[in-house]
Order: structure tokens, then sequence, then C-alpha cells
């Protein structure tokens, strides 16, 4: 794959480099085309040609406009050339890991969700920096709510099959992309753009006495404006003044009482304009191209169900938005002239009165063309994810709960030639795998191998595994419980907490797959042993299924020999003083722990007697 992406980057790279030599020629043009005008338009001036002139002048003007039309086509494609560049570099970044300079996602975590804060789904080097390549903020509110919440078989199996017709796709794909990230704004607030959309109209349910009454005292304006001016110079006194002082004086009323809804309208589309064209272009991308899995033409479908598509609607309000932006507001400043006209013509009515028509007739479609760009960037994000690993596999997606198997199982955040793969199953309710093993060994991180997979999974995306099966379920991890000093919560209170959401939600019916990380280590070994001994118990009772990883030897055995438990363990060897490790998940409980060894290469003179000291 990075063959591919570099190949694709040094063929944009001669691209622009072209590019770039085209635009200088044209300035150049550009910059004689003008002086040569000049001087040919003044020297026919001078000579008094006007025959000439009426000839010259048009063709220089037309000249110079092609010119410049040439010019800012050229400059588009070369912004255009250069976001694919970047797509491709990002995309060589992806496959080294190196995720620090892409957006974290961090403000979706929920702290208090079943899994994110212990799988490392959003933040620093993370899933969502690894998936993310969508380029709207409901695209990534969308991606963020994928990540937080299993689909249903059904939706599930649609995923794959989309993602799948999508992966190969790599120009229309990364074209698509580059839609998105040529309008894309981070002064931009979705939020309020979707409440804007669901404000009701004000002057809509009375266009026709408003308009009626606008054009009335528009027409009046204009006309006692024309007639005073050509009475002006006349030595009589001049009837059309006090009319037209009346006219502009309600004219001045009417704008006063509409001012606050067009400033509204304004202040809270302001910064989306850019936005909107982003959607305008991404559901005009969508909407021409052909598909054939089901999610995809659906998708499709969405933006087309008006008399017109979605594109051209959004198109309509961009166009409306952005003559209504120069009037201004009291926080922006505006075109002076639109001031001057609105007091002769009312333009504020009209664009009131355009932009709520916009509204009432596309309202209750808005959000459904939102949700299907958003879910299609999603969609793109994952097939882009899927090309650039094309050794992960799509799992299968059983009927039968409980269920969960993985072939060279591995975790997609480490570097492919640091990646261990360990095979896993587990399968059945009640049961429970106890993974046992050395500080240092790959417990924790096996853990949070199995939990991201799942994720992937369960969201519709390929594993970074060479094969998996997985049934429905939900599930629950409880890894990296802290203290919380300005509530006064001791991490193993707080670790407490989290075993009691758990059990909240395994009364819920749904199969629950958890994932225990050193049970209650913030407490004493004997009420630890009691405590996790007991939970182990009603756990394996209850319909969950699960992982619990513990440094206990004796709490393994036990739950071993008597409940529906298998023991599997990471194990370390002592090499010439030297700890070795090979991460592979072995069957049975841990034969060997390393903390002393450990302990000493720290500096503790560690005592070799110390069961003597009792």
């Amino acid at each position: 794959m990075v063959k591919i992406y570099q190949t694709i980057i040094e063929k944009y790279e001669k691209a622009i480099f072209d590019l770039e030599k085209v635009i200088k020629r044209l300035s150049l043009f550009r910059l004689a085309s003008f002086l040569i005008s000049l001087i040919v338009i003044i020297a026919l001036a001078n000579e008094r040609l006007l025959t000439l002139l009426w000839i010259v002048v048009p063709i220089c003007t037309i000249g110079y406009f092609l010119l410049l039309v040439r010019y800012n086509k050229i400059i588009n494609l070369s912004k255009t050339t250069t976001l694919l560049k970047e797509i491709n570099k990002n995309e060589l970044l992806k496959l080294e890991n190196k995720l620090s300079c892409f957006p974290t996602g961090q403000f979706h975590l929920k702290v208090d969700h079943a899994y994110l804060t212990d799988l490392d789904v959003f933040g620093s080097h993370s899933l969502f920096q690894f998936l993310n390549r969508t380029t709207t903020e409901s695209g990534s509110l969308c991606l963020a709510k994928w990540l937080s919440e299993s689909a249903t078989k059904e939706i599930i199996l649609e995923r794959q099959q989309a993602i799948q017709e999508l992966k190969p796709r790599l120009e229309w794909r990364q074209k698509l992309q580059v839609t998105g990230l040529s309008f894309i704004n981070t002064e931009s607030d979705y939020q309020k753009l979707l409440n804007w959309f669901d404000k009701s109209e004000q002057l809509f349910p009375k266009q026709t006495r408003y308009l009626i009454g606008s054009i009335t005292l528009s027409i009046s304006s204009t006309v006692l404006t024309a007639l005073y001016v050509v009475n002006y110079f006349s030595n009589v006194w001049n009837l059309y003044l006090l009319p037209l002082l009346l006219v502009l004086l309600v004219n001045y009323l009417i704008s006063k009482r509409v001012a606050p809804l067009a400033e509204e309208i304004i202040d809270q589309t302001d910064q989306n304009v850019q936005t909107l064209g982003g959607y305008q272009m991404l559901a005009q991308t969508i909407s021409l191209e052909k598909f054939q899995s089901a999610r995809l033409e659906m998708l499709r479908t969405d933006l087309n169900q008006n008399e017109s598509s979605a594109a051209d609607e959004i198109r309509r309000l961009r166009k409306i938005l952005e003559a209504f932006q120069l009037r201004g507001t009291k926080r922006s400043i505006g075109n002076a002239f639109y001031g001057i006209l609105n007091n002769f013509w009312l333009f504020d009515i009209y664009y009131i009165i355009l932009t709520e028509r916009w509204k009432h007739r596309n309202r209750n479609l808005v959000k459904s063309w939102i949700n299907a760009i958003s879910e299609f960037e999603v969609l793109n994000s994952l097939a882009g994810f899927a090309y650039s690993n094309p050794d992960f596999a799509f799992p299968e997606i059983k009927d039968e709960p409980y269920n969960i198997k993985f072939e060279m199982l591995g975790h997609p955040l480490i570097k492919p030639e640091s990646r261990v793969t360990n095979h896993f199953s587990l399968k059945g309710s009640g049961r429970i795998t106890m993974i046992t093993g050395s500080n240092m060994a790959g417990k924790s991180t096996f853990l949070r191998t199995v939990g991201v997979n799942l994720i992937l999974a369960l969201m519709g995306a390929p594993c970074c595994a060479k094969s998996g099966q997985v049934s429905h379920m939900k599930m629950f991890t409880s890894m990296r419980t802290q203290d919380n000093l300005e509530e006064g919560i001791s991490s193993f209170y707080a670790e407490l907490k989290r075993v009691e959401q758990l059990l909240i939600l395994i009364k819920s019916g749904q199969p629950i797959f958890f994932m225990l990380d050193e049970m209650f280590k913030g407490t004493n070994s004997k009420d630890r042993y009691k405590g996790g001994v007991s939970l182990i118990k009603q756990l394996s009772e209850l319909n969950a299924f699960g992982i619990i990883s513990t440094h206990d030897l004796e709490l393994a055995k036990l739950a071993g020999n008597h409940m529906k438990v298998s023991n599997q363990s990471f194990n370390s060897k002592i090499r010439d003083g030297e700890l070795s490790f090979n991460y592979k998940l072995t069957d049975g409980i841990c034969t060997d722990f390393n903390a002393s060894e450990l302990m000493k290469k720290s500096g503790i003179n560690v005592l070799d007697n110390v069961e003597e000291l009792r």
C-alpha cells in the first residue's frame, strides 16, 4: 500500500508543478493583456476613433474576462490537486501509525460510557484518528455514534456490503473527500444550523400581505424619488418631497420591525454558508454516481426525494444566504449599499420570505439529506480504512448469541512490524476467560485488542484479524478506573461504580460482553480475593460472557475449577538477567511472574528471605 500512495503522491506533485507553471504564464498574460488593452484604448481615444473604440473595448474586456476565468479555473484545479496530494500523504501517516496531526475527536468522549474511555476510541493515538476521513461536523458526529454503539446484524451486513463496494473506488472516494475538504470551516456550528432549520416561520404565513405591501412601498419610493429628482431643478416648490419622506419613514419603521428577524437569520447562518456549500457539492458528487449495494443506493435516493435534488435545493439556499449576508448585523459589518437600498426597496422582507419559504418546503427533508451525506462520509472513511489495510477481514455476523472467534487477532493501532497476533474464541452464556500473566506481558493490551476489534466488527468495518465470527452484543469494560479528587471518589469506589453499572446493564436482557482488568485492585488482598470470587460466580450465572485479567493465581485456579471459566495466560522469560516477552496467548494459568525482577532493575533490594520476617 505504501508504494501505491507514494506513486499517487508523485503523480500529483508533478501535476502541481505543471499547474504552477501554467499559473505563472497566465498571470503574465493577464498583466500583458491589461497593459496592451489600456495602451490601445488610450491611443484610439486620443485619435478620436470612436468606431474602433466601440469594437476594441468589448473585445479587450471579453478577452481579459476569459483569461480571468481560465486563471481561476487553474487555481482551483491546483488547490484540488494539492488536497489530493495531502490526502494520500495522510494515508501514509496512518499506515505508519503517526496520528498526532489528526483530529482526536476528544469532544465526543463520554466519561461514563460503557467502553469508550478504556479502549482509546477518542483522544491521542485513538481509533477515531485512525478511521476518520470525514470532512463535515455531522460526518464526524456520525462516525462517533457508530463507534459508541453497536448496530443490528442487518445494518452491519448492509454496511459491510457498502464498504466493500466503495473500497476499490480509490479515485472516486478521494474525489468525494476533496469535495468536502474544499469547503471545510472550523468556525461552523452544525447544531446552530439545525436549530435554525427547526425554527418556525414568522413572515411566510403572511407572505401575501407582506409582499403586496413591500412591493407597493418599493414602487412608491422609486417613483417618488424619480419625480423628486426630475423636479429638483425647477423654481417651484417640489411637491414630491413630503410624500417621499413619508414613504421612506414607513419603510424605515417596517425595516426596524423585521430587523431582529433578519439579524437572527444572518447570525445563525453566518458561519454555515460555507458548510452548506460543502453539503451541496457532496450531495452532487454522490447523486451523480451509481451504486450496486442497497445501503449506498438508499442513501443516494435520500438525496433526490423532492422534485429537485438536495444539491439543487441547498444551492438555492446558499445563494439566498450569501446575498442576505451583505446586510450585516450589529455583530458583523455589512455592505453600506445594502442598507441604503433596503430603505427604498425593503430587501429584508424579500430575503426573509425567501429563506422561510425554502425552510417550509424542505424542512422535513433537510435532516434526511444531512444524515445521508454524513453516513456516506463515514462509509467512505471505512472504505479508505479497508483499502489501506487489505489484510484486515470482515467478520461473519452470527445469529447465535454469546459468540466471539478470531484468528490471528491484532491491535490495529500497533504498527504491523511490531504487531503480535493471537487466536481467541469464547462461546456461550456465562463463559468467562481468566487471563493471568506477568507484568508487561500484554494482558491489558490484549483486552484492548479484543475490544477495539469488536467495535470495528459491530459497526460494520473490517477487523485486524485473518478471520472472525461475532454475534450481536453490547460491550462493557472496567480497566482505567481512577481517583476523582473533585468529587472525593477513590479508585476502589470508582471501580465499584463501574461493576454496579455492568450489573444494571446485564439486567437489560441483552447479551453483554465484559472485560475487567485487575478486579478490586484498590483494596486489601483478602477482600479482593473474596470479592473477585463472588463477582465471577455472579457473572457466570447471568446473561453475559467476558474476559477478566488478574495477577491472582489462586483466584484463577478456584474459578477454573468450580465455575464456567477457562484459564489462559501471557508468560515471560528471563535470559541473562533480561526480561523477554513474546506476547503470545497460551492455555492454562501463568507459570512465571516477573515483578521481583522488575523491582530489582528499578534499584529495589528485594529480600529473598522475606518469609522469615513474619
